[in-house]
């Protein structure tokens, strides 16, 4: 059975998720203060989706994903927010977020969300279970196990820059525009969020690349987007 935390501060949407997830054979732990979420979910791998409300009293949903992130945490995080501004969404995407809904949502809009989030998860226990890893030039990606080496030094990515690692280096020199990466990646339609496929290509290259300007692994195919090194 799975395990989703949900932390939010508003009862009754609170209980309106936790209602709605038990329809996905789901048990969850409700948490209405920010800083006594993150005080539990950073002890350990205590959930398999995390529904995280942005405006908390204690610590924000904001940082409160940041610093998940930043412990190496791998947990699909879905955010909830009262705003709809622009700004709002792309930090919510930049913090590690993986995906975004605005209040007041849709049952129905609510259920497709964590239904994609829950089958990532189930996709990557599968894949544990019949690993599958690439190499190139001292670049290592065990995709079952989510893990990243250079040169036999592990590499800590969020969520979304391994799976943009993952898809680029799973069909080397192919260009995917960055509409298609978000598509792809993200799997709903972020129109007009480009630049935030831009700013997660930029970290990933400061993470793997010798000389972030002189990319070995993720090239930029000018005009177009970005694809992975096919060269021998």
């Amino acid at each position: 059975m799975k395990q989703v935390v949900i932390v939010e501060d508003d009862k009754d949407i609170a209980e309106l998720v936790s209602l709605h997830l038990e329809d996905f054979q789901c048990e969850t732990r409700h948490f209405a203060n920010g800083l006594e979420a993150f005080t539990y979910l950073s002890a350990g791998d205590k959930a398999d989706l995390i529904v995280l409300d942005v405006n908390l009293p204690g610590m924000n949903g904001l940082e409160i994903c940041r610093k998940l992130r930043g412990l190496g945490s791998h947990v699909p995080i879905l955010m909830l927010t009262a705003r709809s501004e622009e700004i709002d969404k792309v930090l919510g995407l930049e913090t590690g977020a993986d995906d975004y809904l605005t209040k007041p949502f849709s049952v129905r809009e609510l259920a497709a969300r964590v239904k994609a989030l829950l089958r990532r998860v189930e996709f990557d226990t599968k894949s544990e279970a019949n690993p599958k890893i690439i190499s190139y030039k001292g670049l290592q990606i065990d995709i079952g196990k989510r893990k990243v080496s250079l040169e036999g030094e592990r590499m800590e990515l969020t969520p979304k820059e391994f799976d943009l690692l993952t898809l680029l280096i799973s069909n080397p020199g192919v260009t995917f525009d960055r509409k298609e990466l978000l598509d792809k990646v993200w799997s709903h339609d972020y129109e007009g969020y480009e630049h935030t496929v831009n700013s997660h290509i930029n970290r990933l290259r400061a993470k793997i690349e010798k000389d972030p300007n002189n990319p070995v692994y993720v090239l930029t195919s000018w005009g177009v987007g970005y694809r992975f090194n096919d060269a021998d």
